[in-house]
């Protein structure tokens, strides 16, 4: 499967990408609003949360970039995580109410998305069912 070559650092692209920003919202949520004058939310439990759930979603994308054929069952959870993202900025942003900060964010998004649908077309479901049975 030579041809599938550029899933792993794609995924292993994701994890970083995920991970750093997981980290630094979660270790220092108010660094980055004050950095780029941005107001805050009233409580910054509302950064923090969804800053662990990309932890955990960048442990996923490691999970893929190890093995993508038998961890094809998990880039519809990277898909639906990218779509909820763009989904709500994208929609603030054409009513013209999102902040510039989550504009880069919401690009970058939407390229992690086409990209994750192309990797996991590009899996045949019969070479994923093969790699689960670890004939990867």
């Amino acid at each position: 499967m030579k041809t599938l070559r550029w899933i792993s650092p794609l995924f292993g692209v994701c994890a970083l990408y995920d991970g750093v920003l997981g980290v630094l919202f979660l270790m220092a949520p108010d660094w980055p609003f004050r950095q780029f004058d941005v107001t805050p939310p009233n409580h910054f439990g509302y950064v923090e949360f969804p800053a662990a759930l990309l932890l955990i979603f960048g442990l996923m994308f490691l999970a893929v970039a190890a093995s993508p054929v038998k961890n094809r069952n998990l880039i519809p959870y990277g898909m639906l995580l990218k779509v909820a993202y763009v989904a709500v900025t994208l929609r603030y942003w054409l009513a013209g109410d999102l902040p510039w900060i989550w504009k880069p964010f919401t690009v970058i998004d939407t390229v992690m998305l086409a990209l994750f649908v192309w990797a996991y077309a590009a899996i045949p479901a019969v070479a994923a069912k093969r790699g689960r049975d670890g004939k990867e």
